[in-house]
């Protein structure tokens, strides 16, 4: 039987157009040389995840593990916002009945006996460094990232104003049970525009450990002319200048913030090593094309070099809402005029990516998966679409030194159910943090002290990921 569709996605008044370039700097660049007010913006704007004891334990596991010689683990998470069809994607269904097979035809790929659908040969190409997961269990989710991101059927959106039930994201789990691979810089990062929509956090973990906003750090850490390192160095000084913006500031509400921002910023600004990790001019022209010059190619560009710099866990998302093609009568459009345009911008951004890794040595340390809140339902409606469907839904898993050129589960004759090997939200939580080495029995504690277990429900690593 079809299931509930799941009700509409709050909409973001600040969506992102899939053609925009999303990393331009928020609010007109650097505040003007001389004001005091240059460090306070640059030490809050986006910075939440940041704080102090972030910070501290971020130095400190970093440095256990450059002197231990572990390896940098990071996760890349392609967020495809709306939900994407696994019939028009990674599950084709070329013998099914018309009403539910794709308008796309089947194409081979790398690996014998798997097929892609003709506007992923990019992806189809590179097959054997790939793992299509056709049966994802997505029954827990609604139309946010709750469920998926956090990786724990019990995160779910529940529109009484307590959303998630309090459980963080994945990433935020990474942040705080791992923390950055390089101390001067955030362990989790997200790069949206439509926060809310599309970037799950930390819940009753606490503001430690919440995603950092990377669009708005993108120009925030560089020093401007005329302020020297050494100036900076003066932190008597530096205090004493905020003790003076303190007399037209509510001390009460700000001097914790002070406490935790000015050093963060401070650290963050003389290590320049935030401003070089965000500044795209740096790749060449070719490497830039070949990712694309559109917002997905463009943040997954950025990914790999938060990454390559010292990010632990990366949430990329090219824009609200893009994968929600309900039909040609709604913003995103159906699956020929909205999805098919669509697909070779994310086809192109995760061979790039996985092409990128692989040439710099860090895909084996560098998990990489593709998917949304949920798929789509097996039958194309009446406006040319499919509706949302948590039955089921393919993702894309690449790196982590995993065994790849291979699927995992597959669906009934339609495309609509799982017919083998269900992968749970909690399998994705515990096969995520087993890479990132956290032990899967950590518990986090909620705001009132309470020990809740990191992997819910009884997950496990994904059988046949090794």
């Amino acid at each position: 039987m079809p299931t509930k569709p799941a009700r509409p996605c709050r909409r973001d008044e600040h969506s992102a157009s899939v053609g925009n370039h999303p990393l331009a700097p928020v609010g007109g660049g650097l505040i003007r040389v001389g004001s005091r007010r240059w460090f306070l913006q640059a030490g809050l704007a986006g910075t939440a995840g940041l704080s102090m004891p972030t910070l501290h334990k971020n130095r400190a596991e970093a440095a256990g593990r450059s002197t231990s010689g572990n390896p940098r683990k990071a996760v890349i998470l392609f967020w495809l916002s709306g939900g994407p069809s696994q019939i028009d994607m990674w599950d084709p269904k070329p013998d099914a009945p018309q009403e539910i097979r794709s308008p796309f035809s089947p194409i081979s790929t790398a690996v014998p006996g798997i097929q892609f659908t003709e506007h992923l040969p990019l992806q189809a190409s590179i097959a054997d460094r790939l793992t299509v997961i056709r049966s994802v269990d997505c029954k827990a989710s609604n139309h946010t990232p709750i469920t998926m991101q956090a990786g724990n059927p019990l995160a779910r959106r529940t529109n009484d104003g307590k959303d998630g039930g309090g459980y963080p994201s994945m990433g935020s789990v990474a942040a705080q049970f791992r923390g950055a691979n390089d101390p001067d810089l955030p362990a989790f990062v997200g790069l949206a525009k439509s926060w809310t929509s599309d970037v799950w956090g930390a819940g009753h973990m606490g503001t430690d450990y919440e995603p950092v906003k990377g669009l708005e750090l993108s120009g925030k850490f560089q020093m401007p002319p005329g302020i020297a390192a050494q100036r900076l160095q003066d932190r008597d000084s530096l205090r004493r200048q905020f003790d003076r913006l303190d007399r037209d500031l509510d001390q009460r509400r700000t001097l914790e913030a002070f406490d935790r921002s000015t050093q963060q910023a401070y650290e963050m600004v003389v290590s320049g090593k935030v401003q070089r990790a965000f500044n795209l001019d740096d790749e060449v022209a070719g490497t830039r094309e070949e990712y694309g010059r559109d917002s997905i190619g463009e943040k997954a560009l950025l990914a790999r070099r938060l990454v390559e710099s010292g990010v632990t866990y990366v949430l990329v998302s090219g824009a609200w809402g893009y994968f929600d093609h309900h039909g040609d009568n709604v913003r995103w459009g159906g699956i020929e005029k909205g999805l098919k345009p669509l697909l070779p911008r994310a086809d192109r951004a995760m061979y790039a990516l996985v092409r990128d890794l692989e040439n710099r040595g860090l895909l084996d340390d560098t998990m990489v998966m593709m998917m949304g809140e949920f798929g789509r339902s097996p039958v194309i409606n009446k406006e040319a679409g499919r509706d949302h469907w948590t039955n089921v839904m393919s993702m894309v898993v690449a790196g982590g030194g995993f065994q790849h050129g291979q699927t995992i589960g597959s669906t009934d004759r339609r495309g609509g159910a799982i017919h083998s090997a269900a992968v749970r939200p909690q399998d994705l939580a515990a096969t995520t943090f087993r890479h990132l080495e956290i032990d899967l029995n950590s518990y986090w504690g909620d705001h009132r002290g309470r020990p809740i277990p990191i992997v819910a429900e009884d997950g496990r690593p994904i059988p046949g990921l090794s």
